[in-house]
């Protein structure tokens, strides 16, 4: 019956309720997911049921899923769409499920018990080859698989407090990655083919992204290099978001989702802007 339902469109599927306990625990495990409302929260129990069965969750190295691994997952990767209409619409009362179809181009979740190890190699301006190895904590791969430690992902409760998610900063990945080409990095801009962002739309709508993108990832490479030269504060976020656009996105989205107060108060050029993008159909 599952497969069955899994391939039938969303609006006809019969989802069953998720068991009440483990939705209540999941909630009050997040603080993030706390702060929601009651509507909120109901919306987001159905984006997980659905999200649940079009997904498929496997264990690394003899790591075994359980339901409230995989509903505490769900969770949060279904939390960027609690307000976003899907990839070409303009608001959710057309169609509220089509938001998770930013998740589209794939079905599997890989879980690895803690972080993983890729081999990786890189060709130097001289054409020289280097080969090294790199510790991941999650990573979301064009067209393929999303891996997550589940090591970190239950770190989650503790890490909102420095603006910290795996899971969003992968599935947010995911999002950024819809719309390019095999081998096209992601640029922290998301799939603009129909997408609005307030009252900008098309053109207008990419041009405002770009240049709040470019300003903020700027000002918080420039940030970082005063602490690390001249000992000033560094800036609240992990440093890893300085080393590219799109994982900056990547990185400010966790901390717009877990903690939006802190947030707000850091970047609040941002927080108009994902507000913008991510509560567009609200």
């Amino acid at each position: 019956m599952n497969t069955l339902q899994r391939w039938l469109p969303r609006a006809w599927r019969r989802i069953a309720p998720l068991p009440q306990a483990l939705w209540e625990s999941t909630l009050a495990a997040q603080p993030y997911l706390r702060e929601l409302t009651a509507q909120e929260q109901q919306r987001l129990q159905v984006l997980c049921g659905h999200f649940l069965l079009e997904k498929e969750f496997h264990g690394a190295h003899g790591l075994a899923i359980t339901d409230a691994m995989a509903l505490t997952i769900a969770a949060q990767a279904c939390l960027p769409l609690l307000h976003l209409p899907g990839p070409g619409q303009h608001g959710l009362y057309n169609a509220p499920l089509r938001s998770l179809d930013w998740y589209d181009d794939f079905v599997g979740i890989v879980v690895q018990p803690g972080a993983a190890v890729a081999r990786r190699q890189v060709t130097d301006a001289s054409g020289v080859v280097h080969h090294y190895r790199e510790t991941l904590a999650g990573e979301a791969m064009q067209g393929g698989p999303v891996m997550l430690s589940w090591a970190e992902v239950a770190r989650a409760p503790w890490a909102a407090e420095t603006g910290s998610n795996v899971v969003i900063h992968e599935f947010i990945h995911k999002m950024d990655m819809r719309g390019t080409r095999l081998g096209q990095a992601a640029d922290g801009a998301p799939d603009w083919g129909n997408a609005c962002l307030g009252a900008l739309k098309g053109n207008a709508a990419r041009t405002q992204w770009r240049e709040t993108m470019s300003t903020a990832f700027d000002a918080f490479r420039e940030a970082l290099n005063m602490a690390e030269r001249f000992g000033g504060e560094r800036p609240w976020l992990d440093a890893y978001g300085a080393t590219q656009p799109g994982e900056f996105f990547a990185v400010t989205c966790e901390a717009y989702f877990v903690n939006r107060a802190r947030f707000e108060q850091e970047f609040p050029a941002l927080t108009l802007l994902y507000d913008g993008f991510f509560r567009s159909g609200v």
